[in-house]
């Protein structure tokens, strides 16, 4: 939450939610535009910047990349340096993040085939 001033409203609001239930904090976190898409992106394969570009394609470098450092430091994704020229970087779920793959699925089926938005 380093994105809010420490005194605002908003803050303390978010802050006292998160003290009331994790649950609360995850959805904070969810919630960030781009960040199920790159998780379900990753769980379907595609594990190389390149080609989770290629499969969400309007997301900027900028917010791919801070995606899967909040993911990574969540232990939602593992972060696999490949040696070799030119060296690669690979991503993968971890078990945490396959967890929470399926939670989130079926969190989608509920929505499509129960809510009307």
């Amino acid at each position: 939450m380093s994105e809010r001033k420490l005194s605002s409203t908003n803050f303390q609001n978010q802050t006292f939610l998160e003290e009331k239930c994790a649950l609360n904090e995850l959805l904070y976190l969810l919630s960030k535009r781009w960040m199920t898409e790159v998780l379900f992106s990753i769980e379907e394969g595609h594990n190389r910047f390149t080609t989770l570009k290629e499969d969400l394609q309007f997301i900027s470098d900028h917010i791919l990349a801070d995606r899967l450092k909040v993911l990574e430091q969540h232990e939602l994704i593992n972060k696999h340096q490949l040696a070799g020229p030119p060296p690669k970087t690979e991503y993968s779920m971890t078990e945490k993040g396959l967890e929470l793959s399926e939670l989130l699925d079926s969190l989608c089926n509920f929505a499509e085939h129960k809510m009307r938005f």
